[in-house]
């Protein structure tokens, strides 16, 4: 007030005045207020920047090699609280606010819950799978026997049943089931997982890498999960997962009913009230679990799959294949095209083959057999048909006379049905069960002449003037008239 009166200023204050003109005013002679410092800053954006990008980098050797060229510079306690200090200001958080019905964030928490063999008194730890909604922080968890792609998709699709809807949006962690490669841009999710999205038609954001906050939700829940779920469950004994999910489903519904602390209602009220009525219905049919493999085609076009071998198209040999496997059939594809589908089968070493997948010379020679070879030569002649079989009984086993019933066959397409009927009596006559015989008979022509104690036929002589004997036959005629 005496500040005042010396400077002659009344209240009230002039319209526009700042505290800033208001303290000029009432005391000029004091200057103004000088930041000191002893050496210039640091340039901490650029020291930021490296700490982040070489894992191994300390800020102890980022100051030191500062000191080494200002060596009377900030201490190393000075140093370290400016660039705190400085690292407040730039750690903001941005406040997130989700739409109903949007995103479910999915994870797995930290603690386990043991589990005993009865038999063997060995004990499990049991994971823990918790998904939690946006906009009302429902919360569903169950107990599975490990983190591996089958209980992961297991977990989703009874998070779902769960929650009776499906959401727009599923934000998981970058664990292996969920993302094969993970990127700060463009993660790369498991084939699986993707499959699971389509099918609830869910779109799959993972959180960025090292970047919790972009899963706050999810860290929050599983949170309160150990908390109130599993630290409760801190003193009972299990010897089964069904036990396990049977008292964390009892906890559950207390946890969702349990008052909030800071702001009025509980999560199944909001559920209720908020996320129930926005989310989609389920599909009508259940996700089939299926995965998903890489398999490249050997020169006998089959893939390998978990020890066994399943036939492609002969013409995809040496081409990489995507293999899809669920609990009952294999799917192959290549470049997204379905190529081949097989009964899935658990025998290893064995081979699921089909004939349409081999080329058509492999389906002639698998198609070999003694009843086929012999049909083939009875449709050239019977005789030609008694010689294929005279040749495949004659060998020790069938399959050593193939190579000789098909010459047999292959002669068939050169010489006419009557030579080839003739050599092969001229072969049976002579017990000459071979093709070499027959091709022999035919070059030198020796199927022309008679076989030995047969008379030679003499071919009709053809003749303007000879009548023939269908003359004869016929009916005799009127005497022709008499010329005087």
């Amino acid at each position: 007030m005496s500040a005042a009166q010396a400077a002659g200023v009344k209240w009230p204050l002039p319209d526009g005045w700042d505290d800033q003109q208001t303290e000029q005013a009432l005391f000029p002679q004091r200057p103004a207020p000088a930041i000191w410092r002893k050496h210039p800053e640091p340039d901490w954006a650029k020291i930021h920047e490296e700490l982040q990008t070489h894992k191994d980098l300390t800020l102890q050797l980022v100051w030191q090699e500062g000191r080494e060229n200002t060596p009377d510079g900030y201490g190393y306690s000075r140093f370290c609280d400016l660039y705190r200090r400085w690292l407040k200001k730039l750690d903001l958080v941005l406040r997130q606010e989700h739409r109903a019905g949007e995103k479910m964030f999915v994870d797995y928490a930290g603690a386990t819950i043991p589990i005993h063999d009865p038999e063997s008194g060995e004990v499990h730890a049991a994971a823990v799978f918790v998904a939690v909604l946006g906009a009302s922080s429902y919360t569903f968890a169950e107990a599975t026997t490990g983190q591996d792609l089958r209980n992961w998709i297991g977990s989703h699709t009874r998070a779902f049943k769960f929650f009776g809807g499906t959401v727009e949006v599923v934000v998981p962690d970058n664990l292996k089931s969920a993302v094969t490669h993970p990127s700060y841009y463009e993660p790369d999710l498991n084939p699986t997982y993707r499959d699971l999205g389509e099918h609830y038609g869910v779109a799959i954001i993972p959180a960025r890498p090292y970047r919790a906050r972009d899963k706050a939700k999810a860290e929050v829940g599983v949170q309160v999960v150990q908390r109130w779920i599993v630290a409760a469950l801190r003193k009972r004994k299990f010897f089964s997962l069904t036990e396990v999910n049977q008292a964390i489903a009892e906890l559950l519904v207390r946890l969702n009913e349990r008052p909030f602390r800071k702001r009025p209602g509980n999560r199944a009220a909001l559920f209720a009230q908020l996320d129930r009525p926005a989310l989609k219905p389920l599909p009508a049919t259940r996700y089939h679990f299926g995965e998903w493999k890489t398999a490249r085609v050997n020169i006998d076009y089959h893939i390998e799959v978990e020890r066994h071998f399943y036939s492609v198209p002969y013409a995809l040999v040496h081409q990489e294949m995507d293999v899809h496997l669920t609990a009952d059939t294999v799917e192959v594809l290549h470049r997204g095209v379905r190529v081949a589908s097989h009964v899935r089968s658990q025998e290893p070493g064995k081979a699921t083959t089909l004939t349409e997948h081999r080329p058509k010379s492999h389906q002639k020679y698998l198609g070999r057999t003694p009843s086929r070879l012999i049909d083939d030569a009875q449709q050239v002649g019977p005789c030609t048909g008694q010689l294929v079989e005279a040749i495949l009984g004659a060998k020790r086993h069938p399959e050593m006379g193939f190579r000789s019933c098909l010459g047999i066959l292959r002669l068939a397409k050169t010489y006419p049905a009557e030579r080839m009927e003739a050599a092969a009596r001229r072969c049976l006559r002579a017990r000459a069960y071979n093709c070499q015989s027959m091709d022999s008979i035919l070059k030198n022509q020796f199927d022309r002449l008679p076989l030995p104690g047969e008379a030679p036929t003499q071919a009709a002589v053809e003749h303007d003037n000879i009548r023939g004997a269908d003359y004869f036959d016929s009916p005799p005629e009127a005497d022709p008239p008499v010329i005087p």
